[in-house]
């Protein structure tokens, strides 16, 4: 296997603040772009060529990015004018691949940090003649996501998307995103229009008697959909807990990039990373949080759980938990925030201004 798909066309709605300028697979996770990550474990696992599905804020990748030589990877892009769905990105970049009609296409959602052992699910695919093989994950809850039982050979038998009720709760495996096709199956999808690959291709290939096959991989997954997700992942590459070669630096309890400046008493631990630029005063202690190029951590704030945006400050005792602070936002001394709590781009907030307890 050589070449791969990668779906990178979503606005990231869910992400926002973060994606305001940045389109989610570029917002920084440990250090880099989360696209980084996936590009360097689908090189490790032997791809090479690389098309990037684009759609949302598409100027944005190949400037970064290039022609993929300097990550050993030729890359090329592919910009939808309009959002065509997960099928209908795939369909839309089938020109330019260059496999043969029976070879295996790896397929990548943007948005999932994984360790999936990707070799493992290409032998799966071939070893049993799938004319599609899906990366599955068993989850706790699984009633927001896509169910995927299988039989016993693990032969998937239905395609049940987000049930609401015990009784649809028919497994608890889920579909975690990653996928490899027969190149051929991927010229059978409709081109120039939208089309969903989990509620109109999958289902229509299993109506249509193709095989399907899922692997049950649950090593670590994690949807980065959310802000509260995606600082976790970042702590968690930090940490070694998730896997990734592209991480820069040396796993552990923080990650300081190059000319970033953290004065000796500050306190930074549980997987936070400080981007390039950045400042962290003294006296501020910071657990679990992101802290992006170019923003001000004042003396004496408290980050937990949270992500500072591009060139955004936090100011004096501030107190963030769980919060979102978009790029070049100010947040001024003594405030408070909690879990949810999004700050916008650029926004201006008071000292003082925001409050969850007494001000003595």
């Amino acid at each position: 296997m050589t070449e791969a798909i990668l779906l990178v066309g979503g606005k990231g709605t869910r992400l926002r603040p973060l994606t305001v300028h940045t389109p989610k697979p570029m917002v920084r996770a440990a250090g880099v772009p989360f696209l980084a990550h996936q590009l360097a474990r689908a090189r490790a696992a032997g791809v090479d060529h690389v098309v990037l599905a684009t759609s949302y804020l598409a100027e944005v990748f190949e400037p970064y990015f290039g022609d993929g030589s300097a990550l050993g990877l030729h890359l090329e892009y592919v910009t939808e004018e309009e959002p065509l769905g997960t099928g209908g990105a795939i369909r839309n970049v089938a020109s330019r691949l260059t496999s043969a009609p029976e070879d295996p296409v790896l397929i990548f959602n943007g948005d999932i940090l994984t360790g999936l052992d990707i070799g493992r699910l290409v032998t799966t695919h071939e070893t049993t003649g799938a004319d599609v093989s899906l990366h599955l994950t068993r989850v706790t809850d699984p009633r927001a996501y896509g169910l995927v039982p299988t039989d016993e050979t693990g032969r998937v038998l239905a395609f049940l998307e987000k049930p609401q009720t015990p009784e649809e709760i028919v497994t608890d495996q889920i579909n975690a995103g990653a996928y490899v096709f027969r190149r051929s199956v991927i010229d059978t999808v409709p081109a120039g229009r939208p089309v969903s690959v989990e509620r109109e291709t999958f289902p229509g290939l299993l109506a249509a008697g193709a095989r399907l096959q899922g692997m049950v991989d649950s090593t670590y997954w994690l949807d980065l959909g959310t802000p509260a997700a995606f600082v976790r992942g970042s702590a968690d590459l930090v940490l070694g807990r998730a896997p990734s070669p592209a991480v820069p630096g040396r796993c552990g309890d923080r990650l300081v990039l190059p000319t970033a400046q953290v004065a000796a008493d500050a306190k930074l631990t549980g997987g936070t990373v400080v981007g390039e630029g950045a400042f962290v005063a003294e006296g501020a202690r910071i657990f679990g949080s992101t802290i992006l190029p170019g923003a001000v951590i004042e003396p004496g704030a408290v980050i937990t759980d949270s992500v500072v945006g591009t060139r955004a400050r936090v100011g004096e005792r501030s107190v963030l938990t769980g919060a979102v602070i978009g790029d070049g936002a100010v947040v001024g001394a003594d405030n408070e925030f909690r879990e949810g709590a999004r700050v916008w781009c650029d926004a201006r907030i008071p000292a003082g201004a925001v409050r969850f307890s007494s001000d003595q």
